[in-house]
């Protein structure tokens, strides 16, 4: 490297853009939930296993890069380094792993389809009681107790048991 160029700069452009997406998301989710609506348990499930995710990424990268830096398969310029050291590696070294803890649940936002949510009455592990809301009723069902599943497609009329059954040339 020539100049005045560091490996902190180099991070610099990646985590802007991390950065960039990640408030996109937020606000993108944002406008997904609603002005006045709050939820609860999907949210705070996603936020800590982003955060779980995130950190066992940070640790995996540490020992990684010590073993590779260890091992003499990578080397640093003292010269380009800011000097702040997590055992072998220096600290620059992480903002990728930051930048990519933010991009990938960030992307995972950006790219979901709105309306593919299920409502929380109908996600598992919520066998909460009716909260008033619409859609929300339990009636007749014990809590937990599973929704029939309804197909998308639509239907088509089976046949009579004496009608024979159709060739392919005739399945429209």
């Amino acid at each position: 490297m020539t100049g005045t160029t560091t490996y902190a700069l180099l991070a610099v452009p990646f985590l802007a853009v991390a950065a960039l997406v990640a408030v996109a998301a937020g606000i993108v989710a944002a406008r997904r939930r609603g002005v006045g609506e709050r939820r609860v348990g999907g949210r705070w499930v996603g936020i800590v296993s982003a955060v779980v995710a995130g950190a066992v990424l940070l640790v995996m990268t540490g020992v990684f890069n010590n073993v590779i830096v260890g091992l003499g398969i990578v080397a640093y310029d003292p010269a380009l380094v800011s000097g702040a050291r997590i055992g072998l590696f220096p600290v620059e070294d992480l903002a990728y792993s930051i930048g990519a803890a933010l991009l990938l649940p960030s992307s995972w936002v950006l790219l979901e389809r709105p309306g593919t949510e299920r409502p929380d009455s109908e996600r598992p592990g919520t066998d909460r009681p009716d909260t008033g809301r619409p859609g929300t009723e339990r009636a007749g069902r014990a809590v937990g107790a599973a929704r029939p599943v309804r197909s998308e497609r639509p239907r088509r009329p089976s046949r009579r048991p004496d009608q024979p059954p159709r060739r392919p040339e005739e399945t429209p």
